[in-house]
């Protein structure tokens, strides 16, 4: 099976029109996607549900980008955060690398570039998912007395 076909996107940017046409364009891919237009819809929709990426724009009202990036990290570490901007600077690329994100794309993103970054940040939660999982269990057989 292809990662990329079973990835389920978080997808927050305040501009409405982008999100629309960018769901429908990674729907159309095979990705589950959920478009939400606020960092506050964002930090509500990881409480309720389970994502592999976030596709975060950074300039946004209310609560930024690297806010939204930074909450997302503290609540759910293993969701994957890609962040997108329109007037992107090294300051700000450093600043989201920085608090965790695993890319950092400018707008207009092309489909096949955001595709494969989703695709490489799904493999590496699932890498990121596997080796905590070998530990749980090494930790669990280790505490038995058989």
């Amino acid at each position: 099976m292809d990662l990329q076909l079973a990835a389920k996107v978080l997808l927050v940017d305040d501009e409405e029109e982008f999100i629309e046409l960018m769901s429908q364009r990674l729907e159309t891919k095979g990705l589950k996607v959920v478009a939400v237009t606020s960092g506050e819809k964002a930090l509500s929709e990881i409480e309720d549900h389970t994502f592999d990426v976030a596709v975060v724009d950074l300039a946004m009202p209310g609560i930024d980008g690297i806010e939204t990036l930074k909450q997302i990290k503290e609540r759910r570490g293993d969701i994957e955060v890609i962040m997108l901007t329109g007037q992107a600077t090294v300051q700000s690329g450093i600043e989201a690398m920085k608090h965790g994100a695993i890319d950092f794309l400018e707008k207009p993103v092309d489909l096949t570039v955001l595709l494969e970054k989703i695709r490489q940040a799904k493999k590496e939660r699932m890498r990121a998912l596997d080796k905590k999982s070998d530990e749980e269990m090494k930790s669990i057989l280790k505490s038995k007395s058989w």
